[in-house]
């Protein structure tokens, strides 16, 4: 593949978030070159300091589509190209061989039709495990309308893949993506969700089927939607599919037109965003507890303080003798420091201080617990808000580096709000 068509179709997937771990073990078969990681693939750094990259290219940015938002759409003034699956592939294990990446994430705009589009995403991630023998992580993006047969071969062969339901209600998509609809992307996930239930049933954990699951995107910003509407459909499809992840991208308007936004949403509500969509997975909160329906998610500090700062009648609480669940909604206390502090009060009356050794966040702790009865924080209720906000800026304005401590850095690698 010749350079100028290289740097167009890894251009044109630079907008899609949604690959950026796999989870995936999948078995390595002898004389096969790559390796799918446990740890995960993506463009980014572990918290173990690794830095693991995969290739994220188009097959094709030719679209018969037109998403008003997408860079590539079909009345879009863009330089196009696209690659045969046999080009992806000698590509793939080129880069691998240079040791420029561990996997591929493999997407296409809609050329001609979907089944075709889809086909020639499965006939590559086909040829590489079959032909090429490579090993490694391999995430394919889904094609609305494709024949479900086509999927099911893709899901045999793929770590992960991903439908992207890009905007947040049906009447967002049917304005600025008017062929799609929510159907068209929410079928096919369901059916990749119950297929891999019943393969996982019937080979007793054997064998792979999807082993890294899905993930989807949504676009923040580009649609009038708020957070609390936003969140509502991220917990429906995580208790519905059992997805992995839900990424949510800001909207920058890359591309101009009047019913989208003149400008960028900004990556704070993004932030804001992912920070609740951690507290649904990890913390037992639901999307009805964070925020209205109707409402955005604050900018001042983290949506785990302001749940707190609403239903202060839940606190303080005692640290020997709260219930996990308890532990896990005080602003300051993270999952491990949870379960350090059910561990050692087993062993004794814990103090104030032993909190500190745990990396409790005292700071922020200390307004909503007691030790041994006794309350170190503020009960004036607008100072503690105030302290809250500045707290948070204060510790979102630090730059993590090489040098920072583990006190201080613990929280951002464990996602500890």
């Amino acid at each position: 593949m010749d350079a100028e068509r290289l740097k167009i179709l890894t251009e044109s997937a630079k907008y899609d978030v949604s690959c950026s771990s796999s989870g995936s073990a999948r078995a390595n078969k002898k004389g096969g070159l790559g390796n799918a990681s446990v740890g995960g693939i993506c463009h980014s750094f572990t918290p173990d300091g690794r830095c693991i990259s995969l290739l994220k290219i188009l097959l094709t940015n030719k679209c018969i589509y037109n998403c008003l938002y997408c860079p590539n759409r079909a009345e879009a003034d863009v330089p196009r190209a696209e690659a045969t699956p046999d080009e992806i592939c000698e590509l793939v294990m080129a880069f691998y061989r240079r040791n420029y990446i561990e996997g591929l994430f493999l997407s296409s705009a809609v050329a001609k039709n979907p089944d075709y589009t889809m086909e020639r995403l499965v006939v590559t991630a086909e040829k590489l495990r079959k032909e090429y023998r490579f090993n490694g992580y391999i995430h394919l993006k889904g094609i609305p309308y494709a024949d479900p047969l086509l999927l099911t071969r893709a899901a045999k062969t793929a770590d992960r893949m991903s439908y992207n339901v890009e905007l947040p209600s049906a009447k967002s998509l049917k304005l600025l993506a008017p062929q799609k609809t929510r159907e068209s992307l929410l079928l096919p996930m369901k059916q990749l969700a119950q297929q891999k239930s019943e393969y996982a049933a019937e080979h007793k954990g054997k064998g792979k089927f999807l082993p890294a699951g899905q993930t989807t995107q949504m676009i923040v910003g580009a649609s009038p939607e708020a957070d609390g509407q936003i969140l509502r459909l991220s917990q429906a499809m995580y208790r519905k599919f059992s997805l992995k992840r839900v990424y949510y991208s800001s909207y920058v308007p890359v591309v101009r037109h009047s019913l989208l936004p003149d400008t960028c949403t900004g990556l704070l509500r993004e932030h804001r965003l992912y920070q609740a969509d951690w507290l649904i997975r990890f913390y037992g909160f639901t999307a009805e507890e964070i925020a209205g329906e109707g409402e955005n998610l604050p900018q001042e500090y983290d949506p785990k303080c302001a749940w707190a700062l609403k239903n202060l009648q839940f606190f303080p609480v005692e640290i020997n003798t709260a219930p996990l669940e308890m532990l896990l909604r005080v602003p300051g206390i993270g999952t491990l420091g949870a379960y350090k502090i059910m561990k050692a009060r087993k062993f004794g009356t814990l103090r104030f201080e032993d909190l500190a050794r745990m990396r409790v966040v005292l700071k922020r702790a200390k307004h909503f617990i007691t030790c041994g009865g006794k309350f170190y924080g503020s009960e004036n209720v607008s100072a503690v808000r105030n302290l809250l906000a500045l707290e948070e800026h204060d510790s979102s304005s630090e730059q993590l580096s090489m040098f920072s401590t583990l006190d201080t850095s613990a929280s951002a690698l464990t996602g500890q709000l």
